[in-house]
């Protein structure tokens, strides 16, 4: 019987919360919501400008309704390009607003954020069951992540009935990560997107096997992604698409080296092998996104700018590596909300990452 009764303890403590990780954390530490409070507060630039703008995000998602689905059915984009952009933006468009309204919640301490944040997370753990065609892995996995970011971040709102608690925590488990360990050993973004989107999961859910099993299969394989000269094999092949892919990759490798710190305080960022590391590549990124008329892999590739893809990134980035050039790329752009498609870096100029002290 005393046995049973710590068994039960432990698993309520860890349905309210309360396990082997400080809840809210993972991409938000505690640490790191107290410090963006702390400049708002002070009204300090650019992280006023950046809540202002979080606001406005949070405030229209009051008017949006959910669209959740019974089945997430996501088809090959070549295949049926019209199926796989609805079904997509279905979780998209709610999964934004569940972590835009989440993530308000903790800065302004106003429920009527959580309140809205859940009313997406609610849809989604109460209807969808499922995932399937060709690509419905791995939009459910890089799309997903803002749906397990808002969940973290409401961790401590008592307003979060206990079922819809539960049931939540069983869709993360059942449908959502399900779908990334499906697609975490594969070679090119697929990995890196399972990753992410399995170690932001197992965080969420105190599994600590979990946690270091994603953190093992980065490190197996992040230089064979990385070639010497800081090039991403897998991800350069892809046509005229290659300097996005790139950026695609490193997105969510860059988000899961920042869950993994949090978690185990392991640094990735610093991972390195000869010349191969994730500041090779970031470099190697960088200088060809400035110059894509001498991308050596296609003519005329498609290029990002400051205000999207790689900017979003290279905000991060510039504080973790303390890299002016980055910073300098962006500076202009701010505030950066990044809200399309997939979320790794989706409020980079308000949520500052620093891997030293916050003060």
């Amino acid at each position: 019987m005393k046995t049973l009764l710590i068994t039960l303890l432990i698993s309520t403590l860890a349905t309210w919360g309360y396990g082997q990780y400080p809840h809210p954390g993972g991409m938000h530490p505690q640490a790191q919501l107290e410090f963006v409070k702390k400049k708002v507060k002070a009204r300090e630039q650019p992280y006023l400008n950046a809540y202002r703008q979080l606001i406005q995000y949070a405030d229209s998602a009051f008017q949006h309704p959910t669209h959740a689905l019974a089945d997430f059915r996501v088809p090959g984009y070549y295949i049926d390009a019209v199926g796989h952009r609805t079904n997509s933006r279905s979780l998209q468009s709610d999964a934004f607003d569940a972590y835009a309204c989440a993530l308000t919640f903790q800065l302004s301490g106003q429920k009527k954020y959580a309140d809205q944040a859940l009313r997406f997370l609610k849809a989604w753990a109460d209807l969808n069951t499922s995932y399937s065609e060709r690509d419905g892995s791995l939009v459910m996995a890089y799309s997903g992540t803002a749906m397990v970011m808002a969940g973290e971040l409401l961790s401590d709102y008592k307003g979060w009935k206990a079922a819809d608690r539960d049931q939540f925590r069983t869709w993360v488990r059942d449908v959502y990560r399900k779908s990334t360990n499906e697609i975490r050993t594969k070679k090119n973004n697929w990995a890196d997107w399972g990753r992410y989107g399995s170690i932001l999961s197992a965080y969420f859910l105190d599994d600590t096997a979990e946690v270091n099993e994603n953190i093992r299969l980065m490190k197996s394989d992040l230089f064979d992604k990385i070639a010497e000269d800081g090039h991403m094999p897998h991800e350069t092949v892809r046509g005229n698409n290659g300097i996005w892919y790139t950026y695609f990759s490193l997105a969510p490798i860059t988000a899961a080296g920042w869950v993994a710190y949090n978690a185990t305080g392991e640094n990735l960022f610093t991972y390195s092998q000869g010349s191969r590391s994730i500041k090779r590549a970031v470099d190697y990124l960088y200088q060809y996104t400035l110059h894509p008329e001498e991308w050596p892999w296609f003519k005329n590739p498609n290029r990002g700018s400051p205000q999207k893809w790689p900017g979003n990134l290279l905000e991060v980035l510039g504080d973790v590596y303390n890299d002016p050039r980055y910073t300098d790329y962006v500076r202009e752009a701010r505030p950066l909300i990044y809200n399309l498609h997939h979320f790794a870096w989706t409020f980079p100029t308000l949520m500052k990452v620093q891997l030293t002290e916050y003060k």
